[in-house]
């Protein structure tokens, strides 16, 4: 990928374009930085997979991708670095010489072009020099520019709240010129803090707690438990289509599908119906624990929310977390739903998560549930079960997709160790 270098002698006509990306909280970091930058510009360059004619650069505190192509290339770039975790806004720039001259007819264009639509109220120019022997300053490079701009489009100036902004800023050598201010997601890059397992049902709220984890700078691995004929096909492309989504976001690259039927109607059956739901979910942490063997993953993660449903009380939820062997994060614990809802929306995965097709999780639940479960009595219902036999069961059952863009619905064999006995299994882990 490659795009020819912009000579600083050329006219103010011969217009490239770039994406200009912020980051923000990779700031703070001190002496583990490079590995932090390191991770987003893997990201990023996968992001932009596909793309031909683009160039990743990382002058000082910015990641600038330059763009063989037009204004409409630019703006696809900028809508795929919009799903970048680790940055915060991203702009398609016109990059142009690094002259006031070149700076000047690039701030007035983008003026012009913004009072083609909806006529802005008012305008201001900001200006930052990285170069800080370009002359003149900031100060009055925004003057003049600003001078430029209102003898061309007879614009006011509002300095406190305007509704255009044109932004200015002056490299060694080249200047960016841009309109739009894009937010990003910001956070940290994915795969910066290590791997987990997202348990993702066909809800709203275990796609937003995976996306919640990436944000972290989390990888993450899915798995989904399937119940057929109790759930059908359309089921399953439902919670494949939220992983593809989430994908889009760099969230998961790959997605597991176990069936949950035999085991969930054997629990079922096994009395004590009010603490079904609690021994589904144990099982399934046991199931998570394995694949998480599997595939390096150091956590778990749930959409689990304190009190929003009646399992999801203190004690439940102690109790099922007692059946794994991993950590499990919860970013949604104190979320109330509207904030859910509100993230899934922003997402994308909002409208096919209220897709009219039920999970495992739905089947099967008793009137009256127990919101105050002991774990004396779990461990007395599931001794009659086999439960090493019905992992294997689960896991022997295991479909594993690759999700990623560009690689959907390739398929690959799960890769399963053989589960553990029961004496083999530590009641935790300890964690580093």
């Amino acid at each position: 990928m490659s795009v020819l270098p912009l000579d600083s002698g050329s006219s103010a006509s011969a217009v490239r374009f770039a994406v200009m990306c912020r980051f923000g909280e990779l700031f703070l970091k001190c002496g583990n930085r490079r590995q932090f930058e390191q991770r987003l510009r893997s990201n990023i360059h996968h992001a932009l997979a596909g793309l031909p004619g683009v160039t990743v650069r990382t002058p000082h505190a910015r990641v600038i991708v330059d763009v063989a192509g037009d204004a409409e290339r630019a703006a696809e770039v900028a809508d795929r670095l919009r799903r970048v975790f680790g940055l915060v806004s991203v702009s398609p720039c016109r990059a142009v010489a690094p002259t006031l001259a070149a700076v000047t007819d690039a701030a007035v264009d983008l003026a012009r072009e913004a009072c083609l639509g909806a006529r802005p109220a008012s305008f201001k120019i900001e200006s930052r020099r990285t170069d800080k022997t370009f002359q003149p300053a900031s100060p009055e490079i925004m003057k003049l520019v600003g001078g430029a701009v209102i003898d061309a489009t007879n614009l006011p100036v509002d300095v406190h709240e305007p509704a255009l902004t044109i932004g200015i800023e002056i490299h060694a050598h080249r200047a960016y010129v841009h309109r739009e201010h894009l937010a990003a997601p910001g956070g940290l890059p994915v795969g910066s803090s290590g791997k987990g397992l997202l348990l993702l049902s066909g809800g709203i709220d275990s796609p937003v707690a995976g996306w919640l984890a990436a944000k972290r700078g989390m990888a993450l691995d899915a798995v989904y438990f399937h119940a057929p004929p109790f759930t059908g096909e359309k089921s399953k492309d439902k919670v494949m289509t939220l992983a593809r989504t989430l994908g889009k976001w760099q969230v998961l690259s790959r997605m597991t599908v176990v069936s949950f039927t035999e085991t969930q109607k054997r629990i079922r059956d096994n009395g004590r119906l009010d603490m079904a739901v609690i021994l589904y979910r144990r099982m399934m942490m046991r199931v998570a624990d394995a694949l998480a063997d599997a595939s390096a993953c150091e956590c778990l993660v749930t959409g689990e929310n304190l009190g929003q449903v009646a399992s999801q009380t203190i004690s439940n939820m102690s109790v099922i977390e007692a059946a794994a062997r991993r950590v499990v994060l919860r970013p949604l614990v104190t979320f109330d739903k509207n904030e859910t809802i509100a993230l899934a929306k922003h997402i994308g995965t909002f409208e096919t998560s209220i897709l009219p097709f039920e999970d495992c999780c739905s089947l099967f639940v008793p009137k009256h549930p127990a919101t105050s479960a002991r774990l004396q009595d779990a461990e007395k219902l599931e001794a009659k079960l086999d439960i090493p036999a019905e992992v294997a069961e689960i896991l022997a059952s295991a479909e594993t997709f690759d999700i990623r863009p560009g690689k959907q619905g390739s398929v690959r064999p799960a890769v399963l160790p053989a589960p553990p006995a029961p004496a083999a299994v530590p009641a935790e882990v300890p964690i580093p």
